[in-house]
């Protein structure tokens, strides 16, 4: 059964990467078509459906998506969504089953070019784009990201690991960008946020995928930034992320 599984893995994958090449490409000319002739609501609503039509591409490897929100989430307000990051196929799904939010995400700034779709949304959709290798820009870039979002009432995703974990045991939270955007959305609700079994959609490579994976999505219970000290709120959301990863099999 196990090697009738990897056999199959070789041609679902192709199929999966055909499906995902072709989205990207017709994405990007439908998202320039979009916000040239529709402005911020209709590219939003290009790129709500190019997300949905992303993770439904997981679905040919037989992967399985729960997304569990038993929250009462503040609206008409802004949100900074903080969460565990084990696969760049997390982001999808955080995009479609938050929509209504608006989430624009904190991304390196290599994502920005050469990815047909995705670097355009980036660039244009009201997300992030940080050069690692200048700590002083990218603070200051997340410092009008937070204004962005306190004065649009908008929502951030930020990855804190600042990369993805490879065996979905999570890597160390760093507080500075968290700390940025928060201190520059002051009436900002921080929302923690659980995958998890991402990671391994890619645990023998990225190619072939493996098949039939249930990632989970958990969201936890909002916490107003200014309720308590910085790092109080910081330890409290990293706490919460992590009890609720799932150990590694």
């Amino acid at each position: 059964m196990k090697y009738f599984k990897i056999l199959i893995s070789y041609p679902l994958s192709v199929i999966f990467y055909v499906a995902l090449i072709s989205t990207f490409l017709i994405s990007h000319i439908v998202q320039l078509l979009a916000l040239n002739i529709g402005g911020y609501k209709a590219h939003k609503i290009s790129v709500d459906y190019l997300n949905f039509i992303l993770l439904s591409c997981l679905y040919i490897l037989g992967t399985r998506i729960k997304f569990t929100n038993k929250q009462s989430i503040p609206e008409n307000c802004p949100l900074v969504f903080i969460c565990n990051h084990q696969n760049i196929y997390d982001i999808s799904p955080i995009h479609f089953f938050l929509r209504k939010y608006h989430p624009s995400f904190v991304a390196k700034k290599e994502l920005g070019k050469g990815l047909p779709g995705i670097s355009y949304n980036l660039r244009k959709g009201g997300s992030v784009l940080i050069d690692r290798k200048r700590p002083k820009e990218s603070l200051r870039l997340l410092m009008e990201f937070g204004k962005y979002i306190e004065i649009n009432n908008r929502s951030a995703v930020i990855f804190p690991e600042g990369t993805r974990s490879k065996n979905g045991v999570p890597n160390r939270f760093s507080e500075n960008g968290f700390k940025m955007i928060v201190e520059n959305a002051p009436s900002s609700y921080v929302v923690p946020l659980t995958v998890n079994n991402s990671w391994k959609l890619s645990s023998i490579g990225a190619f072939p995928m493996e098949l039939g994976v249930k990632i989970t999505f958990e969201v936890h219970e909002p916490i107003k930034c200014d309720s308590m000290p910085f790092d109080a709120l910081f330890k409290r959301t990293e706490k919460v992320i992590k009890d609720a990863i799932v150990s590694p099999e």
